[in-house]
């Protein structure tokens, strides 16, 4: 039977995902929000859906759908600011529908508890976007790990550099109240691939943290892991310049590199097929992930002590709005 979306978030980067994936399990959009109107891509998946851009008229619609004509709405996606995830989610809950939320699913692990409540008032769920869980390499990894020896433990260097231009920080990306800073905005997916993999935190040490990057250790109980993190453009490798590439990834376990360059493309969708068949991922999933970026934002760095990952060594740079 196919189910009931609404879409909370239709202008953002990531929402397209979203809606191919409502649209790849063969379900229905009933409505969008956003405040901004540059949504013209739903044209391409939901061309009758709704839009709206005040929440109290998009909640007003939903409510008619229901009392009206007996629709009921299964799904509200979330796809806005990680700032406003918790308010939406909550949104979701109490208007009787499962919350599919983006990464990261809320900014403070006492969030989690908060929703956890809200779940078993309202008994609606709330799902999490993991999908490196699903990456056909990430599953490899696990695998090869749980088959080694239980004493071993894996040397680890992790690096991820996706450049951002000045737009960046005037948007709510720049705002670390508002998106939780770097760490949190674009390490949070690895740091959950990491404690999925090799299991929970014994130490989280951050040498590194400015506008631009952020540099730390972390230990698992199987894993000693050296990671690094920018959105500066100048700190891409030169190969990867001259290729005219922005981004470049890179997972060193004992020396040798994980292939997971590609495979990303229909990631969300599988995600969404797992949620409707009721084996998505749910609050508690999400839960050592977030308190390692909450960690991370919340602590004092060290400076270029102990077990430092080689680019944490790079000369830093000033804001680019404080120069």
């Amino acid at each position: 039977m196919n189910k009931n979306f609404a879409l909370i978030g239709a202008s953002g980067y990531i929402a397209p995902r979203h809606l191919q994936a409502i649209k790849d399990t063969d379900n229905n959009l009933l409505a969008a929000l956003d405040r901004f109107d540059s949504v013209g891509i739903m044209d391409s998946y939901f061309p009758n859906a709704d839009f709206f851009i005040e929440p109290e008229r998009f909640d007003r619609h939903l409510e008619k759908l229901k009392y009206d004509k007996n629709i009921e709405l299964d799904f509200v996606s979330i796809c806005t600011p990680n700032y406003l995830h918790d308010s939406h989610i909550r949104m979701a809950l109490r208007r009787g529908s499962d919350a599919i939320c983006e990464k990261p699913l809320v900014l403070n692990p006492w969030n989690l508890d908060a929703l956890s409540k809200m779940e078993k008032e309202t008994g609606k769920r709330v799902w999490n976007i993991l999908q490196l869980r699903l990456h056909k390499s990430i599953i490899e990894l696990k695998k090869k790990v749980d088959a080694a020896p239980k004493d071993k433990v894996f040397d680890i260097d992790l690096t991820y550099l996706t450049s951002r231009g000045n737009w960046y920080y005037t948007s709510w990306k720049g705002d670390v109240t508002k998106s939780g800073g770097i760490a949190t905005n674009i390490g949070v997916h690895f740091y959950d691939m990491l404690s999925w993999i090799f299991g929970d935190v014994k130490e989280n040490i951050v040498h590194l943290h400015t506008h631009d990057r952020a540099s730390g250790y972390l230990e698992f109980d199987r894993a000693r892991v050296r990671w690094f993190l920018s959105i500066n453009y100048n700190v891409l490798p030169k190969e990867i310049k001259i290729k005219g590439q922005r981004t470049f990834r890179s997972i060193k376990i004992e020396g040798e590199e994980l292939e997971f360059s590609e495979g990303f493309t229909g990631l969300h969708t599988e995600v969404y097929k797992g949620i409707i068949n009721g084996k998505g991922f749910g609050l508690e999933d999400s839960r050592k992930a977030i308190e390692i970026v909450h960690d991370i934002r919340n602590s004092n760095p060290i400076g270029l002590k102990g077990e430092y990952h080689p680019l944490a060594s790079k000369k830093t740079e000033k804001h680019p709005f404080f120069k």
